[in-house]
């Protein structure tokens, strides 16, 4: 009779199927592992290569804003020059300022044009390239300003002056100040135009020397004279220059700024310092002017010598140098 058998010809126990189902879902799972952790590791490898695009960005772009701003310093370095109109009394100390500015902007180079203010306004109306106007007096920059000719914002006091009464040391004159000019054997004098031959006359009218009238600068040399029972007196066209005819004995007085006896002291006396009282406040505007032949560099050198004027280093030199920087 056949009989049951325990086993299966030719097959397998339970045990050891079990065994062999232990072993495919063992290297199941381990083939599940590495694919999790092939999965992360190539996430972050992206994520890695993200950061490294971004960092190779960033570095991109400093490289990039370091080579602008260097680009821009180099810019700003370039030689440039700006012309600068002066009042002629202001020569000397505008020298010291400039070489102060240029301690810190050996770049710029400041050609200056130095003479009275009245020929420095019709020079900048008929057109020659300025780019700061510094004057003796209001008159020729509110000219400069009606004509259209000024920067908006860019006007501003700087000082104010003295006019004085000057003679020679050894001149021996018994002039003692303007009340007694006509003592003199001869008188240095500015013209109408030049702000110092303006307040001069202005102080005459004061003292009632020369006949009221409501443009000071009108009154002519011959006529200044005459008042002066007819005492020789040669015009000049600027304060340098009455200054000048002083010092060198070719005349007896002048009439002068205070700040444009600095230097001479040993040489020359001051017979009267003139009140404000007679010729009023004897201010300094500065200006920067359009100036249409300037490029970006020159403009930008004058905007930063304008501001230079105003500084607070400039203004000790301002001082050193005889002029009154308490102005509003």
């Amino acid at each position: 009779m056949w009989r049951k058998s325990n086993c299966i010809t030719g097959g397998l126990s339970g045990g050891e199927i079990l065994k062999k189902r232990s072993v495919v879902l063992l290297v199941a799972g381990m083939c599940l592992v590495l694919l999790q952790a092939c999965g992360t590791k190539r996430e972050n490898v992206v994520e890695n290569a993200g950061e490294i695009s971004s960092e190779a960005a960033s570095e991109e772009s400093n490289t990039s804003e370091q080579e602008s701003s260097v680009a821009e310093t180099e810019e700003a370095a370039a030689p440039t020059e700006i012309n600068v109109f002066i009042a002629a009394s202001l020569s000397n100390v505008m020298e010291e300022v400039a070489k102060a500015y240029q301690n810190e902007h050996p770049e710029v180079t400041i050609n200056f044009n130095a003479d009275s203010s009245g020929t420095l306004l019709t020079q900048i109306e008929e057109g020659a390239a300025c780019d700061i106007f510094f004057s003796a007096a209001q008159k020729q920059m509110n000219a400069i300003e009606k004509d259209g000719l000024l920067l908006d914002g860019k006007r501003a006091n700087v000082v104010n002056n003295q006019v004085v009464v000057v003679t020679r040391k050894d001149s021996g004159t018994e002039v003692t100040g303007l009340s007694d000019l006509s003592r003199a054997q001869s008188i240095a004098l500015a013209d109408g135009s030049v702000p110092v031959g303006k307040y001069t006359r202005v102080a005459l009218m004061n003292l009632g020397i020369l006949e009221e009238c409501e443009d000071p600068s009108v009154y002519t040399t011959a006529e200044v004279s005459e008042v002066l029972s007819g005492v020789e007196i040669s015009e000049q066209s600027n304060v340098s220059k009455v200054l000048l005819a002083v010092y060198e004995n070719s005349c007896e007085v002048g009439t002068t700024y205070y700040s444009d006896t600095y230097g001479y002291e040993d040489e020359l006396e001051i017979l009267e310092y003139v009140s404000y009282d007679l010729t009023g406040d004897v201010i300094y505007p500065v200006g920067r002017i359009m100036n249409d032949e300037a490029d970006e560099r020159e403009n930008v050198a004058a905007d930063s010598f304008y501001e230079f004027i105003l500084s607070d280093t400039a203004k000790e030199i301002f001082d050193a140098y005889y002029f009154d920087t308490n102005v509003e």
